[in-house]
């Protein structure tokens, strides 16, 4: 009995078609690994969301003059200054989360998505600044803790909610 004939490699330098199959079978594999290798390091790796410090300062007391509104808008935050002192406003309407807008000529703050109007404290009002007057808005502003910094800043807490005036 004779053994069968083992195969020969082919001597011709002609790529036969196992050959062929066999290679992009690696390299399937191998890009199917690379992409395993992305996606588990991805999942691996921290995701980090860096967000802005809750805690602010917000300048020199003298940058604010006597009843007046300041919009410092990258922060979201109304600085208040009356003759009582300072307060510290969310720009954010209670009602959907809105920006509101300080209005100097009315002397009030507007919310311009759905008609919230909000007390600015200025005189000739003695409200609360902050204070709902009219529209959907089923709370008023809410008002940030404020402090003076060791070297004469005010400083704003917007973690904690205060409706405390900060006299300077």
């Amino acid at each position: 009995m004779s053994e069968p004939e083992k195969e020969k490699p082919d001597q011709t330098g002609e790529v036969t078609r196992r050959d062929f199959f066999n290679e992009i079978s690696l390299a399937a594999l191998g890009i199917a690994g690379a992409g395993a290798a992305v996606v588990t390091y991805n999942f691996l790796s921290p995701n980090v969301l860096f967000e802005q410090s809750m805690v602010f300062r917000a300048g020199n007391p003298d940058l604010y003059p006597v009843d007046t509104v300041t919009p410092l808008p990258d922060q979201q935050v109304y600085i208040v200054r009356t003759a009582a002192g300072f307060y510290a406003l969310s720009t954010v309407c209670t009602h959907l989360g809105c920006i509101t807008q300080w209005k100097p000529e009315a002397n009030l703050i507007a919310c311009p998505c759905h008609g919230s109007k909000f007390n600015s404290g200025l005189p000739p009002s003695k409200a609360l600044p902050g204070t709902k007057i009219e529209g959907p808005a089923p709370l008023p502003l809410p008002h940030f803790a404020m402090t003076m910094t060791a070297d004469g800043e005010l400083q704003v807490d917007k973690s904690q909610k205060s409706d405390q005036v900060l006299k300077v």
